[in-house]
């Protein structure tokens, strides 16, 4: 494939006196799904702590618990904003659909669940890449996507920061080959299953914040290549409970069991730290 150039803009080209930087986590899920904590518990929480702009709800394969999560914080006047998305489940790995208002169906390739994504008017992340612990897209499958001559099926940024240790397996080649040869929008995301690991991990994004407009000013800065991935303090598992890890584990064990992407790589990582 060939080596494009990186025109992002740099940060310090963007620090002017009405430019801040806001947070967003683009990787939270539910209970719906394979995370610990339900909604409730989730939108309590970032408010408590309101260290987030935006949040995006992304349960796999189901669209739901984010339009819920989105209603719920319009209704409660919370001081952040939920992005909806959801995870799907592609032959060649998982895929992050974010700003997305329908379900994107589980079990197409890569190039089809991408090109589905963004005919419903979304953006394409590829989540925790070249990740050993958990199943992920890999270097080959990326580099065929990139290197297509359909810009329809390119995904539109690759997560280099999580707060999940098996999920952050990757992330050094991640943001090395990015850096040398990709080019792409980089993120940063929690992917909790945790209420008490949101905002482990994040991204940044410049913008005035402004209430009814920062999501559009998240998605400007993914587009256009001006967010930053981002990390922040990653609660210890004692603190969560073991307890509550190993029900986790359960869930996780059961959805992948139920989906038609072979899934042993996920029945591998229960040997890992989430």
């Amino acid at each position: 494939m060939s080596t494009y150039r990186d025109e992002r803009p740099s940060i310090a080209s963007l620090l002017t006196t009405d430019i801040r930087f806001g947070r967003a986590d683009l990787h939270v899920e539910t209970n719906r799904g394979e995370g610990a904590a339900d909604l409730e518990a989730i939108l309590q929480r970032t408010e408590q702590r309101a260290e987030l702009d935006l949040i995006a709800i992304a349960d796999r394969d189901r669209i739901d618990s984010s339009l819920d999560a989105r209603e719920r914080a319009v209704r409660d006047g919370l001081s952040f904003e939920v992005v909806p998305g959801m995870l799907v489940t592609s032959t060649d790995g998982p895929l992050l659909a974010l700003w997305v208002e329908e379900a994107v169906p589980a079990g197409a390739s890569a190039a089809h669940t991408i090109e589905a994504i963004h005919r419903l008017g979304g953006l394409a992340i590829v989540p925790h890449p070249f990740a050993r612990w958990r199943r992920s897209i890999g270097r080959a499958d990326l580099e065929a996507l990139l290197s297509s001559d359909d810009p329809a099926i390119h995904p539109d940024a690759i997560q280099v920061a999580s707060g999940s240790a098996r999920a952050s397996s990757g992330a050094a080649r991640a943001l090395e080959l990015n850096a040398k040869r990709y080019h792409l929008a980089e993120i940063g995301a929690s992917n909790a299953v945790f209420a008490e690991r949101i905002a482990s991990a994040y991204t940044l994004f410049p913008g005035t914040l402004r209430p009814a407009v920062r999501a559009a000013e998240l998605r400007v800065a993914i587009e256009n290549g001006t967010a930053r991935a981002g990390r922040g303090q990653r609660a210890p598992l004692r603190q969560i409970g073991w307890r509550r890890i190993a029900e986790q584990r359960g869930r996780e064990v059961g959805f992948a069991s139920r989906r038609s992407v072979p899934a042993w790589a996920e029945r591998l990582a229960l040997g890992g730290s989430r």
